[in-house]
């Protein structure tokens, strides 16, 4: 895995505090030599149609709105400067929220993107434009979404595999998902943690159509140890103790959380493909989970030639003509 040279920092309000993911930016960047930039993305809604009102000067509007959230950044990125991290701050106008991130991650190169988690839970997010979801289902950078406001500390990193690509992953992502978690683990003096949920029966073989207790018991014992084969080939390459190996029967989702919260992880590594229609629900369903319920930080990692599927070209000020006034 290279190591990550540029971080973006997502910075959804500039006047709120505290700001966790900043800190666990500096963080990470203090431990490769990062640099840091802090963006913030500009989507307020430009009116036109007030005569003398403040969109009659569009221009000006722009330049003084941008000015103002670059002086917010700024005093963000000043104790970062101070502990003589390389800092630099950007505002854009471009919407929605996620593809702005997303695009000056690609134009930066970036090789992480950072933000903090929007509070709430998330229902049918597929039909939902929820910033935080978009973001980890379309951005080829990885992804880590900050939900504890404690800084790291010798962290516990649990890397989330799926040997046996029962969901359609590709078999490199495994050692994409494994080599960020080694690297954030050896960055931050951490450990690093490996899972693999299986399922209890073969693909295509529910317990309903077993109706011989023995042959059932037979044959959640070979799909065990198939599992078992699949995952220690997986971690072949690794230096993963195997007390650090997590193999358990289960709901990925949940055996991942309860994994998670009995070894105390600070981070959660994940593999995420995009998808569409009722096959991007479905594969999502895992990450779209653990975003709700996890208490660690979950990081996003895509294949190595995930394909972008938004415009390159900044959308600008979001414009709209201010409503007749009433009779």
């Amino acid at each position: 895995m290279a190591a990550i040279r540029r971080i973006l920092v997502a910075i959804k309000n500039p006047t709120a505090r505290p700001f966790p993911a900043v800190t666990k930016a500096a963080q990470i960047a203090t431990a490769f030599g990062s640099k840091i930039e802090l963006f913030h993305d500009m989507t307020t809604t430009l009116y036109t149609g007030f005569p003398g009102g403040i969109a009659s000067d569009a221009h000006a509007f722009e330049r003084e709105h941008r000015a103002a959230r670059l002086d917010q950044l700024a005093k963000i990125a000043a104790p970062l400067l101070d502990r003589g991290l390389r800092v630099s701050v950007a505002a854009e106008w471009d919407y929605p929220p996620h593809e702005a991130v997303v695009r000056r991650a690609v134009a930066t190169r970036a090789d992480l993107i950072v933000a903090q988690h929007h509070p709430g839970t998330h229902h049918m997010t597929w039909l939902l434009s929820l910033t935080d979801w978009e973001l980890l289902r379309l951005s080829p950078v990885p992804v880590l979404l900050v939900k504890s406001p404690r800084p790291y500390s010798h962290p516990v990193v649990l890397a989330a595999v799926d040997p046996l690509h029962a969901f359609g992953k590709p078999a490199r992502l495994e050692s994409r998902i494994l080599g960020l978690g080694a690297l954030m683990a050896e960055g931050l003096r951490g450990k690093l943690h490996a899972v693999h949920a299986h399922m209890r029966m073969p693909v295509g073989v529910g317990p309903a159509a077993v109706t011989d207790a023995r042959v059932g018991m037979e044959l959640e014992r070979e799909t065990a140890a198939i599992a078992g084969a699949a995952f220690d080939r997986a971690l072949r390459s690794t230096n993963i103790p195997r007390g650090r190996r997590h193999l358990v029967c289960g709901d990925p989702a949940s055996v991942i959380v309860d994994v998670s919260r009995k070894i105390g992880s600070a981070i959660v590594v994940l593999g995420a493909l995009s998808r569409s229609g009722i096959k991007r629900a479905f594969i999502g369903d895992t990450a779209e989970r653990l975003i709700d319920e996890l208490r660690s930080d979950l990081l996003v990692v895509k294949p190595a030639h995930f394909t972008i599927r938004i415009p390159r070209v900044q959308r600008g000020v979001r414009v709209a003509r201010a409503p007749a006034p009433m009779p």
